[in-house]
This record gives C-alpha cells, structure tokens and sequence, in this order.
C-alpha cells in the first residue's frame, strides 16, 4: 500500500496543501476571499450633548461670553470651585498647636471668633504627662484644623498655678470656659488622640473638621470620631500583618 500524506484542516475555511493541489488541478472551485469583519463605528447616543466648551476654536472663544448658555456653564463652574476654596481655606484655618503667652491670652482666646472653638492646653516642659497629652492634641490639631488648639505655660496663665494640676485643658467658646480637664486621668487610663476627642465632645461639637461648615452635631462629631478610630485599627492592624508577612 502507497504512503498516504495528510494535512487536516486546523482552522474552518483554511486552505490544506491538498486544497490547493486540486484546485490547480481544476478538480475543486477556487478559494473563497477571506472573510473580513466591516469597520465597526459606534452610534452616536442621540441624548449625549457635548460640553459647550469641547471642541472650540479660536474664533468660537472669541465669542464664548456672548452665549448665554457658556455664560451660565462658566458661573456654575465658578461658584464650585469659590465654594470648594472657601471650604479648603476654611479647613486650614489652624491645624497646629499654637504657641501663646500670657499676653496673647486674651486676643487668642478670649476674643476668638464666635463660631470657633478654642482648646486651651496649660503645660510645662519637663512633665511626662504634658508631652504624653501634647502629643494627641497634635493629631487632633492636624484632624481638626477648624478648632483652635493653643499651648500655653500654666504659671503663664494663671499665677502660681499648682504643677500637681499638669496637664490642664480648658475648653472656650464664645469667650467662655464651656469646660475644664485637670490631670491626664481625665482622658482615660491609656490616653489616645480618640479617647481626647470623645472627652472634649462629651457636651459640645468641640471638634471641627473645617468639611461641614461648623453645623456638625455633637453626635455627628462623636460618629466621625469613632470612624477615624476604627480605620486607624484596622490601619495598625494591617501594618502588623505586612510586617509579620515579610518577617518570614
């Protein structure tokens, strides 16, 4: 028996060596032309109206404050971007802990405006638990940087001052003590820049965030509060995780 070659097709419509035997042959019709998909253009969606600023020449600017509508467009545009830089600027208010002294007490705190609140830190280098509390009032600072956060020294403030008291944190509003936290104890066995914020929320919206224009409840404030907490864990807790991953 004669050896037999074959070549089988692979892909549908594909020529084999055979196939292109017979066909010069004349025993089989020739090749059909290869199939080709048409250019595909998509529709265009009849409600889509482009922006009345795309696609504008030169001569088409020229005229752009003659059309009522652009003009309508760009003062929409205007008032977002005023009112987002009135609320970015409000927000950096403060954002720091602000060195004062006896003479600025006034100024910096008793006459502060009315719809800000002020808190008062009385301290003095060289006690731990000064710089302990110090430290999350500078968290709560950058957090909050809508509420005025000062430092200053207690006998600066208020004469004779007795150090047993350190840290001392007065809260004002309206030029008004609305609170007073004497020691460190006060803001808990373990003290957290969380565990100050819901302490100095205990009665008042003291913190602001520079966001909500000022109008935050104190439950909305709390709220805001625990939620910084919990993706501050589960923050520390991933951190814990990569760094016991890449131990290995």
């Amino acid at each position: 028996m004669g050896d037999y070659h074959f070549v089988y097709k692979d892909v549908e419509g594909s020529s084999t060596q055979w196939d292109d035997i017979q066909r010069k042959l004349g025993n089989l019709p020739p090749k059909p032309p290869a199939f080709k998909p048409h250019p595909f253009t998509p529709a265009q969606d009849q409600h889509y109206k482009p922006n009345s600023i795309d696609h504008k020449t030169q001569e088409d600017l020229e005229d752009f404050e003659d059309d009522p509508d652009d003009r309508r467009f760009l003062q929409k545009i205007g008032r977002e971007r005023l009112a987002k830089m009135k609320r970015v600027a409000k927000a950096a208010k403060f954002g720091s802990i602000i060195p004062i002294s006896g003479s600025d007490f006034v100024h910096e705190v008793s006459q502060a405006s009315s719809d800000v609140w002020v808190v008062v830190v009385l301290y003095k280098d060289g006690y731990p638990e000064c710089g302990v509390l110090m430290q999350c009032l500078k968290e709560l600072a950058t957090t909050y940087p809508a509420t005025k956060f000062v430092q200053i020294v207690s006998t600066d403030c208020i004469p004779n001052y007795p150090d047993r008291n350190l840290p001392t944190v007065l809260v004002y509003s309206n030029g008004a003590v609305k609170a007073s936290y004497v020691g460190l104890h006060k803001f808990g066995r373990r003290c957290t820049p969380e565990g100050v914020a819901m302490v100095l929320c205990q009665s008042d919206p003291v913190l602001n965030d520079g966001q909500s224009g000022g109008e935050d409840s104190r439950e909305a404030v709390l709220e805001g509060v625990r939620k910084r907490f919990i993706e501050k864990v589960v923050t520390l807790h991933e951190n814990d995780d990569n760094d016991g991953s890449t131990s290995d």
